[in-house]
């Protein structure tokens, strides 16, 4: 283990003599000093671990001396040690940032403890964090043996998805291997589970899908409240808790749920979805004119405010709403700026593509490949956005205006590692997690097909079509020129397909704090 070097800065040094025998034999080195001037000079000369610093000094004060430290070495851990418990001292103190805050007189004890948190913590959590999750593995394995309802799954996922989290807190990668092993395996389980499971969801008491999730979530939230609705395009649910925290300052989280993603796990499946209240076939019968499929030319979500209404209409929800699509910074800052005019509207619904344009970019832009190269990366690379972004200033107005906030999302997203070959013809569509049209050829392990697409309430684009949906982390590679395709879109984010990532989505419900 590291020898640690201690400064410890006390007028009364030699009174302490006997705590610092103890660290001594607990292996650290401990240099004294008798005032904050020599202390300032030791900090100047030597390279310190951390500082132990009496508050009350003649000459300069322990909060004087800190200031100073913090000028010279802004990193280095300081620990105040005070007679004084009056309050503004410890305010003075924690607003400087320092490392922790002992009242005396201190028994040794009470330092290592300190020594522990501060120095020896990566350490400690690493070792605990590792220890724990060789404990849950053997769980995880079992559950994956037994899991076969959906509530099971979510349980499962966000289970996944916190060991993510800590062990990537940790580095430690051999740990981080043996998980993503487990989330291999547990999107192969669960793609088993969809096929079985998934035509029956339409007509049966399935989750809540992209359909039925405006009319059992949504609504009722509106009519109790005025409300924000913030739909981020592409939301993976690891994605939602990396900004969470920043969320937290200004919302408190009142309900969260997980519904499911439709298939394809597609903007124009499923957002449309979302705000029709309707199944994609039923979206091309009711709305011929507003539906398009993947063949046709131009956008395809270009009428979700229309579906809104329609579907507000449909629900007899009488209320002052607007809808809002940002695909831009300039347009973000507009709403931003403007967002006071809302306050009057029962609903105000924002849909914000970023997150989807960066898993676009990461396949076309080297850069982005570079910042979002992993899925921490990519959950950094999102936080950092987040609290940059428009958006947070967007919510940051609602809560001051005391509206309710939902936030959610019309699918996930993975990381696509493997290839898998497909033949179709001039009309099969081009997304790489999903395909439709009439004459697809194909490995059957690698897929769901859907020879029938209104068993999924899916429509047909001529009577011989069918679907066939990626699992796992597969993407779709036509044969010509094989190898540049594979190479280009190979560790991308994509959506389309059947996983966990894409299908399993945060629904949060939040109140104003």
């Amino acid at each position: 283990m590291k020898e640690f070097i201690i400064l410890w800065v006390d007028d009364e040094i030699d009174l302490l003599k006997p705590h610092i025998l103890f660290l001594e034999k607990k292996g650290y080195k401990v240099i004294t000093a008798p005032s904050g001037q020599e202390a300032l000079s030791e900090v100047k000369e030597n390279n310190f671990d951390i500082v132990f610093l009496d508050e009350n000094m003649p000459g300069l004060s322990g909060l004087e001396t800190l200031s100073e430290i913090k000028l010279i070495d802004s990193t280095l851990p300081i620990v105040m040690i005070t007679k004084s418990e009056e309050e503004y001292i410890m305010e003075e103190a924690i607003g400087s940032k320092i490392a922790d805050y002992l009242i005396k007189p201190v028994n040794p004890n009470q330092i290592l403890l300190s020594l522990k948190k501060n120095l020896d913590h990566s350490r400690l959590v690493s070792e605990k964090t590792t220890a724990n999750y060789q404990q849950e593995f053997r769980k995880i394995a079992m559950d994956l043996a037994m899991v076969n309802i959906w509530e099971e799954w979510v349980d499962l996922y966000k289970k996944l998805m916190y060991w993510e989290l800590q062990l990537e807190a940790i580095e430690d990668n051999s740990m981080c291997e043996i998980l993503d092993s487990q989330k291999t395996e547990a999107n192969h389980q669960f793609s088993k589970f969809i096929d079985a499971n998934y035509p029956d969801w339409f007509a049966n008491n399935g989750p809540i899908l992209s359909h039925t999730l405006f009319k059992t979530l949504i609504a009722p939230e509106i009519e109790k409240d005025k409300t924000l609705l913030v739909v981020i395009d592409n939301l993976r649910y690891d994605q939602w808790y990396a900004f969470e925290e920043t969320l937290s300052n200004h919302y408190k989280k009142r309900q969260e749920n997980a519904y499911c993603s439709i298939l394809p796990t597609a903007t124009q499946y499923a957002r449309n979805a979302i705000f029709s209240g309707l199944t994609p076939l039923e979206m091309s019968k009711k709305h011929p004119n507003w539906w398009k499929n993947d063949t046709d030319d131009g956008g395809k979500n270009l009428h979700e405010a229309d579906f809104l209404g329609a579907q507000l209409k449909r629900l007899r929800l009488d209320i002052n709403w607007e809808y809002h699509k940002i695909s831009s910074l300039k347009q973000g800052k507009h709403l931003a700026s403007n967002f006071n005019s809302q306050k009057n509207n029962d609903l105000t619904v924002v849909v914000y593509n970023f997150v989807d344009m960066l898993s676009h970019s990461k396949t076309e832009m080297d850069v982005i490949q570079e910042l979002a190269g992993d899925d921490k990366a990519y959950r950094s690379l999102t936080l950092s956005w987040f609290k940059n972004s428009p958006l947070l200033e967007i919510i940051q107005q609602a809560q001051q205006l005391g509206l309710k906030l939902i936030i959610t999302t019309d699918h996930g997203t993975i990381n696509v590692k493997q290839p898998s070959k497909v033949i179709g013809d001039k009309q099969t569509s081009l997304n790489l997690r999903y395909k439709t049209g009439k004459s697809l050829t194909f490995n059957e392990k690698d897929v769901l097909s859907a020879t029938n697409p209104a068993n999924i309430q899916l429509p047909a684009i001529n009577v011989s079509s069918s679907y066939i949906f990626a699992k796992n982390d597969l993407f779709f590679a036509y044969p010509n020129n094989y190898n540049h395709y594979v190479s280009y879109y190979r560790n991308t984010y994509q959506h389309g397909g059947i996983s966990l990532e894409e299908m399993i989505v945060p629904f949060i419900i939040l109140d104003p704090r």
